[in-house]
């Protein structure tokens, strides 16, 4: 698929040769390896000679990295596990000295996550948080792939990971937010080829949604970009045109896929989580012009370190007795333009009706 003859513009630069040559200096791990941006990105750094150490929690996943890569000469490290398992961390770290860190791996798909709120915060938290504590203890930098849904976020995936950008900017990581990584796992181009392979019409949520669309491609060597930024402790976001329209893409995909048949597309509604049109940034945040040309670097207030370790102390606490309703107050206190769905706030009413009855 040429996604660049939809998006309208030429692919974003990639990362410079000497760039990629400074980082693969040292070994370098990824989270979430097997997922569509980590899998993409340890193509990317095998193909430049990088010692590479892999991380992920599907076991299936994992095994396709590894029969991916066994074909080629790749100096890499494979491990099933998840990341927040400080005791692997530790022996990843104590073992192969990584000085980089690509955190990819994440709870990411909206609908899920509004009705398992819990399971958000463990993961997109409290794992980064764990990830956050071992890597500093071995002097690790992180870069963390963050989501334009983390800007005013509506939807429980976005506030927690909005919470991660917190904790690794609060440490001395770097964050990038993307929009929507088109052909990406799970991603809505996967679900209106199926439509169009088995002739249904295309289920677009309104007619007005629009998304911020980059390719895989362009999410790796941006990565590769933010990691060389001289600045640590920093926000970049991708500088890109504007947003497109959902329903555009699904035309675009119509034409390309079947050509000689009209599609129709059926709008149905907006899910729980989402919004009409995405942001790269919040009105309380600030773009400036990055080093790299294709980014721009956001001033986004944080919270006092005092405060980020304490409410996220009681946050942990809510998480690990199952009170959905304490770490939603938590959570707000610390993403204060957070707007939950009725979905999410009816899920933490119920399970606070059902503790109080007990």
């Amino acid at each position: 698929m040429q996604w660049h003859i939809f998006l309208g513009r030429p692919p974003l630069p990639a990362a410079s040769p000497a760039a990629v040559s400074s980082l693969i200096q040292h070994p370098i791990l990824i989270t979430g390896a097997g997922g569509s941006i980590g899998s993409a990105l340890a193509r990317r750094l095998a193909s430049a000679g990088a010692r590479i150490i892999l991380l992920e929690s599907s076991e299936n996943s994992l095994n396709d990295l590894q029969q991916d890569l066994a074909g080629g000469s790749a100096n890499a490290n494979f491990y099933l596990g998840g990341v927040s398992d400080r005791s692997l961390l530790d022996e990843i770290f104590s073992l192969h000295r990584p000085n980089l860190v690509f955190h990819a791996a994440a709870h990411k798909h909206v609908p899920l996550i509004e009705q398992q709120p819990l399971a958000a915060m463990a993961n997109n938290i409290f794992a980064t948080e764990t990830l956050v504590a071992s890597a500093s203890a071995h002097n690790a930098r992180i870069v963390l792939v963050s989501t334009d849904k983390a800007a005013a976020p509506a939807a429980m995936m976005g506030a927690t990971k909005r919470l991660a950008e917190q904790i690794v900017l609060t440490s001395g990581g770097t964050v990038l937010r993307l929009g929507n990584v088109l052909a990406s796992r799970g991603s809505v181009t996967e679900v209106f080829a199926r439509q169009i392979a088995s002739g249904l019409p295309l289920t677009v949520s309104d007619p007005a949604a629009r998304r911020y669309f980059l390719t895989i491609a362009e999410a790796v060597e941006l990565l590769l970009v933010a990691a060389s930024e001289p600045q640590t402790h920093t926000l970049l976001v991708p500088l890109l045109p504007g947003p497109h329209f959902i329903a555009d893409l699904a035309r675009f995909m119509a034409r390309t896929l079947v050509p000689d048949r009209e599609s129709a597309i059926e709008f149905t509604h907006l899910r729980p989580g989402d919004k009409e049109s995405e942001q790269l940034w919040s009105e309380s945040e600030t773009p400036h012009p990055a080093t790299a040309g294709s980014l721009v670097c956001l001033h986004s207030p944080l919270p006092p370190r005092s405060q980020l370790h304490s409410v996220l102390a009681t946050l942990h606490r809510a998480v690990q007795s199952r009170d959905p309703s304490a770490a939603l107050a938590d959570l707000r206190v610390l993403v204060p333009d957070y707007t939950p769905s009725q979905t999410v706030l009816a899920h933490c009413s119920t399970a606070a009706s059902q503790v109080s009855d007990e």
